[in-house]
């Protein structure tokens, strides 16, 4: 903050700064808030100037048999990938911060290669290994390869959570009689619960909005929102796809905001522990 002795230099350096930030912002976001007005054009093209306000899309949108199908793979889909992710991503987590092995850097790298590595490579190697099972085209291999996918967000979320455990809990625990299964429950569980879902919320988006394993892996029956939303754009360019993403940005805002508060719960419980 500027003190009333601050010098001109500082002034200007300091609103400066916040125009360059707020410029900078705005061209980050810009591009993704120019399609919901789109979304409510009362015309049947994704152009300016807006033709009036109309909800007929939104209509489109939740009376398709095609959209409601690719929401319902979606809800499907994501949810179940999302509670794998969770819970390796959370044993995997603790796995390696409590532990010290030859080669644990290269295990590390390992679990989370899948955040780094390009997706179409992911999605190729999935197909041409579950196609020989006779598992593509299904929700199985779908959901595994989404949990992959998340299970690297869960796995770094919970490690940062858990550089300010107490294990001395833990230990006072077990001196009680409590075992393993019982002092992870009722001790460590809670203590970095703000870690492990927020790791969960970022698994779910990104099984939610993932687009180029799902073109491999699923059939027209397994086809989620966004590659419903992908095959409109090559084949009928309709507003009703600007209402899907609008809907899509509002889902993700309201993740963004639980992450937000998980994040100053977290700091609380971490200021009341210490």
């Amino acid at each position: 903050m500027l003190s009333p002795y601050s010098s001109p230099a500082e002034r200007v350096w300091f609103y400066t700064l916040r125009i360059l930030c707020g410029l900078i912002l705005l061209f980050l976001v810009l591009p993704v808030l120019v399609i919901v007005p789109l979304s409510f054009n009362a015309g049947s093209f994704l152009v300016y100037p807006l033709q009036g306000f109309s909800l007929h899309w939104y209509q489109d949108f939740f009376n398709s048999a095609e959209w409601m199908r690719a929401l319902k793979n979606s809800l499907i889909v994501a949810p179940a990938a999302t509670l794998l992710a969770m819970g390796f991503g959370t044993l995997a987590a603790i796995g390696l911060t409590r532990s010290n092995f030859p080669g644990k850097s290269l295990v590390m790298a390992l679990v989370i290669s899948p955040m780094v590595v390009p997706v179409v490579i992911v999605g190729v190697a999935s197909y041409l290994f579950f196609a020989p099972l006779g598992l593509g085209n299904t929700y199985t291999s779908l959901i595994l390869v989404h949990a992959v996918l998340g299970v690297p967000f869960v796995i770094i979320t919970v490690s940062a959570t858990l550089q300010g455990f107490n294990y001395n809990l833990v230990r006072a625990a077990a001196s009680l009689g409590a075992s393993p299964v019982t002092a992870f429950r009722r001790v460590t569980l809670p203590l970095i619960a703000p870690g492990v879902i927020s790791g969960a919320l970022f698994a779910f988006a990104t099984s939610f909005d993932e687009v180029v394993v799902t073109l491999f892996l699923a059939g027209p029956e397994q086809a989620t929102l966004p590659r419903q939303m992908f095959s409109g754009i090559r084949e009928n360019l309709s507003p009703t796809i600007a209402a899907a993403a609008t809907l899509l940005i509002g889902f993700s805002v309201i993740l963004l905001l639980v992450l937000e508060w998980l994040r100053g719960r977290s700091e609380k419980l971490r200021t009341a522990v210490e």
